[in-house]
């Protein structure tokens, strides 16, 4: 091979080769509360008439609600977003599956919702969830066994209620991806097994407590390859810290399933965590990451667990911005906090997570519009759109 033909050789691999480049993007979280009980009427006490296909009966309706959605998002335009409470139909069939979502993207997203410049995620993960599973257990503690949407390994009516649903507008390594659905709650090293507060023994029995897993819905570790540069976005939705008694079943597994991301990125506490492949550990070392969710707890306010979400947020792998709004200030003016607020009932409760290696913070926000604001139509309450408000950082990757 004489001299040209190396030169033309090495100039045909750099061409090809992807070269690791500084960027800047918006990664975003936002509980959209498209779950099927939002689109039923129901009383209270009556069970419901809601399947895996609700939410696709309401897409296809041009719902309100949806297209307001996406103007949100459309506004913002992030390039990551998680979405919380997105019904996953669990459709096995090769053309049936994720059909919501595709439907959500392609005839919503992909569409200008008033005036809004239309935004396309050509990348999506929607993984299976544990709520609406059915345990066949005892779960809620009521004497019958394998009754949804109690005795669900979550909470739900049907496989894939209360979903999630992660949407890109980068490649995701899919192969790579790190699932912990099936994560047994008691191999969690010192977990908070709920009590009877009177009797002070084991509040599950224990064929529930051996089989009984972690994750409300599920924990997920998706490789987002960022132009050159690998991203893990460290997804969640914990249970919310409430609907229970004394023993504070909900409470404890809050707070475990928030711990379960503090050791997944503290090297020296991780080596009990297994994924869904048997493999084992948590985010290795000098790995930039995002975590990203409606987590259902505050330091200071709510009636969760607090050290779980504190220790989460003082982890020394994480910077935490601390997003604000003017629209949530002036929504609960005598509360300090309430700038930072993500929930119409009050709280903060949504969060993205940033780690301090290879991601530099440049800006952030909650999109809670005040009252004044033309915007506002699409948040004053969940009819609109969602009682959670979109938030998103604005961050640069680096070496």
């Amino acid at each position: 091979m004489n001299k040209y033909s190396i030169i033309a050789l090495l100039a045909w691999m750099f061409s090809t080769m992807t070269i690791a480049q500084d960027t800047t993007l918006k990664v975003a979280t936002f509980n959209v509360s498209m779950e099927a009980l939002n689109y039923v009427e129901h009383k209270r006490g009556e069970s419901p008439n809601v399947s895996g296909k609700t939410l696709s009966q309401a897409l296809a309706s041009d719902h309100q609600q949806i297209k307001n959605i996406a103007e949100i998002i459309q506004k913002v335009n992030p390039d990551i977003i998680l979405l919380n409470e997105f019904d996953n139909q669990n459709n096995d069939s090769q053309q049936g599956k994720n059909q919501a979502l595709k439907t959500f993207i392609n005839h919503y997203l992909n569409k200008s919702q008033n005036g809004q410049r239309a935004i396309d995620f050509p990348y999506f993960y929607q993984g299976p969830v544990n709520t609406g599973v059915n345990s066949g257990l005892d779960i809620d503690g009521n004497g019958k066994k394998g009754v949804l949407p109690g005795d669900g390994y979550g909470f739900g009516y049907f496989p894939g209620h209360f979903g999630m649903a992660l949407l890109s507008k980068y490649p995701i390594n899919v192969e790579k991806i790190r699932s912990f659905q099936h994560f047994k709650w008691h191999d969690m090293p010192n977990a908070l097994k709920p009590k009877d507060p009177e009797t002070n023994k084991p509040w599950y029995s224990q064929d529930v407590w051996q089989e009984l897993r972690l994750s409300s819905k599920s924990h997920w570790d998706v490789p987002v390859e960022v132009n050159g540069k690998t991203l893990h976005i460290l997804a969640s939705h914990p249970t919310p810290p409430v609907f229970d008694g004394p023993e504070d079943r909900n409470g404890k597994r809050n707070h475990d399933e928030i711990r379960f991301w503090h050791d997944y990125i503290s090297p020296d506490k991780a080596s009990y965590i297994y994924d869904d492949k048997g493999n084992k550990g948590g985010i290795k070392a000098k790995q930039a990451f995002v975590i990203l969710g409606d987590l259902n707890a505050s330091t200071v306010d709510g009636d969760a667990v607090k050290a779980g979400i504190s220790s989460l947020i003082h982890n020394k792998q994480i910077q935490d911005a601390m997003p604000q709004s003017q629209g949530g200030k002036t929504h609960t003016p005598d509360n300090s906090n309430a700038k930072h607020h993500t929930a119409f009932w009050r709280m903060r409760a949504d969060y993205v997570l940033p780690s301090v290696t290879g991601l530099t913070l440049n800006d952030s926000g909650i999109f809670w519009p005040s009252e004044t604001d033309d915007s506002y139509r699409l948040i004053k309450d969940r009819k609109a759109s969602s009682d959670h408000r979109l938030v998103w950082l604005e961050l640069t990757t680096k070496n």
